[in-house]
């Protein structure tokens, strides 16, 4: 073994203080205590940024689809056409026609802007994330000229439900004799969504694709094609042969290119913040240097009888390697446990401290999300744990090269 028996009794024998050197325990404990919390915050904050960036992807891939065609000219004709080459190449699985739209939706007095959408019913029905979160109501009614479903969150806020009957204004207005007036219709609302990400259940509007085309008078035209890959991740690879298989008047555009800016933004913050919580575990080695600096001194005599008595420099340097090492270990997994315990419960202590403390710790309006995601990523807490352990040894080598320097007759000279 590297380390003899005799270096780890008196190793654990440092490491448990007497009395008179109670101060340097202090900072060992003050040490120990922030490697572990910074590991800890460490693997929080990163586990939470992974599980944030992974929900939000899952839910604006899951409704807006990995890629999307458009016309330059705004309508795409013979759109089941255009459908069928694009989903006749390897890799995408569905190719779904839609149209997209604004109104503006009014109800007793209450009016709100929404994004409609016209789908037909099979598609709609194949979109996990809607059918299976819907609270209310059923895609089985999803059917006809009048028909729609709604965001929970924005029924809520029009205080609306399943049965109840909901007003569309257009953007744009019909001509008629009397002028110009914007065209409304009254649609039934036959289920309520709930995907748990706050601007979609607070905006969206499903409406069968005949009736959107009637409503937004496009005729039997579609002003997108929602398109689905098998691997998300990797859509580069699709750009060039979508352009390929499309006629000149229509262009695909790719998640990462409609949210690219987003995205990087999140990229950016996770580095960021990786960089500034790694200064704690940063500032705790630099606690063990002094403590460890601080013990040597203090054991100047005791380190002198060892060497009269036969200690080579080579053992008191690992005695006292391993007296810090002892601290970054125990603190690195102290701070492992305690981060993937709390990641593991993160849900449930921000409820707790919701109601304990009377405030929203995690607005959905601002964060999107209904809920707190963790998402702990086995390599990134491996990085963690090796990159505390690294500077937690780094720190010790000074004190035990100062301690294994200690010349015998200079420290016996006036005992």
């Amino acid at each position: 073994m590297i380390f003899g028996a005799f270096e780890r009794m008196l190793a654990m024998r440092y490491l448990r203080a007497r009395r008179q050197e109670g101060f340097i325990s202090v900072i060992a404990a003050f040490s120990l205590l922030g490697i572990g919390l910074g590991v800890a915050t460490l693997i929080i904050v990163m586990s939470v940024m992974n599980g944030f960036r992974g929900e939000l992807m899952g839910r604006i891939l899951g409704l807006n689809g990995h890629a999307a065609v458009y016309s330059r000219t705004g309508y795409i004709e013979n759109f089941d056409q255009a459908a069928v080459q694009v989903a006749s190449i390897p890799g995408i699985f569905s190719v779904t026609p839609q149209v997209e739209g604004q109104a503006m939706l009014t109800v007793n007095g209450a009016a709100s802007g929404a994004v409609v959408r016209g789908i037909r019913p099979s598609d709609l029905k194949a979109k996990r994330l809607i059918a299976e979160h819907v609270d209310a109501g059923s895609l089985d009614r999803f059917q006809g000229d009048d028909a729609v479903i709604l965001g929970a969150r924005l029924a809520q806020r029009l205080r609306v439900g399943v049965g109840d009957r909901v007003t569309l204004i257009s953007p744009t207005s019909s001509v008629t004799v009397m002028g110009s007036v914007p065209r409304m219709k009254a649609y039934e609302i036959v289920g309520l969504f709930n995907v748990g990400m706050f601007e979609y259940d607070n905006t969206f509007v499903y409406m069968p694709l005949e009736a959107a085309q009637t409503f937004f008078k496009i005729g039997a035209t579609v002003n997108a094609l929602e398109v689905f890959t098998l691997d998300p991740e990797d859509i580069r690879r699709f750009r060039l042969p979508l352009l390929e298989s499309l006629p000149p008047e229509l262009y695909p555009v790719d998640w990462q290119q409609q949210n690219s800016s987003f995205f990087n933004a999140l990229q950016v913050e996770r580095n960021v913040m990786f960089l500034i919580l790694t200064l704690i575990i940063l500032v705790a080695a630099f606690n063990i240097i002094s403590s460890l600096i601080m013990l040597v001194k203090d054991k100047n005599r005791d380190i002198a009888v060892l060497r009269t008595m036969g200690a080579t420099r080579g053992m008191i340097t690992r005695v006292f390697f391993m007296t810090g090492a002892s601290v970054g270990v125990l603190g690195t997994a102290f701070g492992s446990a305690l981060g993937l315990l709390f990641c593991e419960n993160i849900e449930a202590i921000r409820q707790g401290l919701q109601n304990l403390l009377g405030v929203k710790l995690f607005d959905p309006v601002i964060y999107f999300l209904s809920k707190m995601p963790a998402e702990v990523d086995p390599w990134e807490v491996g990085s963690v744990i090796l990159m505390a352990l690294l500077l937690s040894f780094a720190a010790t080598i000074y004190p035990a090269w100062r301690a294994a320097r200690v010349d015998p007759v200079e420290a016996l000279r006036y005992e």
